[in-house]
C-alpha cells in the first residue's frame, strides 16, 4: 500500500495512478490535526488494514498528477539518520563505526517543494540520496533478529546538508537541521510491497545530470543492526523516520535554480527545486570525479558572498 496526502492533509492511498482518500475511514484515530493523521494510522494499521483496502478496491479518485502531493509525515517525532554507513562502491574494506545524527523534524518539506540555503559561512551545501526507514511499532532496546518486525515501510528521503560551517567540528546540528532540509515523498511504500530492502536502486540527478547512482546493497551496517543501535539510545516510536545513510562519492554542490531528482527503485520519486537568495555558485563536479583530479572533496565557492573567505 502506498501512503501520502493530497491537497489540504486529506489522507490518501495510490491506486491505478488516482488518489484515493481514506480521511472518513480514519478520522475517528486520536489527533490534533490531520498531520498527525498519518502517525496515528501507522501505530494502528493492523486494526484499519482491511477496511482501507475494502475501500480502495470500490473506490475512485482524480489522478495523481492533479493533487498536491505533501510530505507523508510532515512533523514525525523524530527523524535519525545514519552518518556514513555505505562501503562507497565497495572501497571501504569494512564499514566505518556505527553513528548517527538527529534532524530538526520542521526541516520536512514534501514534493515540489524548495530546499532554501541560508546566509550561512558554509564551505558548500550538497543534497545526500537515501532511503528512509519509518517505524511502525514502538522499538525500545530491540535486538536485530526482531528489529525488522518494527518496520511499517519505506519513503525516499533527502538529506540537506551545510558544510564546512565554523567552528571545526561543530557540525551536525547547524549543518543538518537547518529549516527545508529533510525533503521526503512522495508516498510512504508499506514494507509488504518491498521484496528486498537491501536491493534498492538508489539514484539523484541535478538538473537531469546524473550524479548519484548506488544500490542499498551497498550499506555498512544493514537496517536491522541500525534499528538496534538506535533504539538502545532512546525508543523509536510508530511515524519516526530512520534515513539510512549515503555514498558520498555522487555528492556535488546544489545552488539557485537547481531541480534535484531523487529515485527510490520501487518505491517512489522526489523532486524539489533549490532557492539561494544569495545566488551563490560552486564547481559541479562530483565528490568522486574531484578526488580522481586529485582535488578536495569539497569543491571551493566560485562566486558570491563568502567566496573569497577560505573554507572552513
Amino acid at each position: 500500500m502506498r501512503l501520502f496526502y493530497a491537497d489540504d492533509y486529506r489522507l490518501c492511498v495510490l491506486a491505478n495512478e488516482q488518489a484515493i482518500d481514506i480521511t472518513p475511514l480514519v478520522e475517528d484515530l486520536p489527533h490534533l490535526r490531520r498531520e498527525d493523521l498519518m502517525a496515528a494510522l501507522i501505530a494502528n494499521f493492523d486494526s484499519y488494514r482491511d477496511r482501507i483496502a475494502a475501500h480502495v478496491a470500490e473506490a475512485s479518485g482524480p489522478p495523481v498528477s492533479s493533487v498536491r502531493v505533501r510530505a507523508p509525515l510532515p512533523r514525525p517525532r523524530n527523524i535519525v539518520c545514519m552518518a556514513t554507513n555505505y562501503l562507497e562502491d565497495g572501497t571501504l574494506s569494512e564499514p566505518k563505526p556505527i553513528n548517527a545524527f538527529h534532524k530538526a523534524p520542521n526541516a520536512v518539506i514534501g514534493p515540489d517543494d524548495t530546499m532554501v540555503l541560508p546566509d550561512v559561512p558554509a564551505s558548500n551545501f550538497e543534497c545526500e540520496a537515501e532511503v528512509a526507514v519509518i517505524i511502525g511499532k514502538r522499538a525500545a532496546n530491540v535486538g536485530a533478529d526482531t528489529a525488522m518486525d518494527h518496520v511499517f515501510g519505506y519513503v525516499p528521503f533527502l538529506d540537506g546538508s551545510a558544510r564546512g560551517l565554523p567552528p571545526d567540528r561543530n557540525v551536525f546540528f547547524q549543518g543538518k537541521s537547518r529549516e527545508t532540509f529533510a525533503p521526503m515523498g512522495p508516498w510512504i511504500v508499506t514494507a509488504d510491497e518491498v521484496q528486498d530492502p537491501y536491493d534498492i536502486p538508489i539514484r539523484l540527478w541535478v538538473n537531469g545530470d546524473l550524479k548519484q547512482s548506488f544500490n542499498t546493497s551497498d550499506m555498512g551496517h544493514n537496517i536491522a543492526r541500525c534499528i538496534e543501535w538506535a533504539s538502545s539510545i532512546h525508543a523509536l516510536e510508530p511515524g519516526d523516520v530512520l534515513a539510512t545513510g549515503t555514498n558520498h562519492r555522487g555528492l556535488s554542490s546544489i545552488q539557485d535554480g537547481d531541480r534535484v531528482e531523487l529515485e527510490c527503485g520501487g518505491i517512489g520519486r522526489l523532486s524539489i527545486s533549490i532557492r539561494d537568495e544569495l545566488k551563490r555558485t560552486w564547481p559541479r563536479e562530483t565528490r568522486l570525479e574531484r578526488q580522481e583530479k586529485g582535488l578536495e572533496a569539497l569543491p571551493p565557492q566560485s562566486s558570491g558572498k563568502y567566496a573569497s573567505e577560505p573554507a572552513a
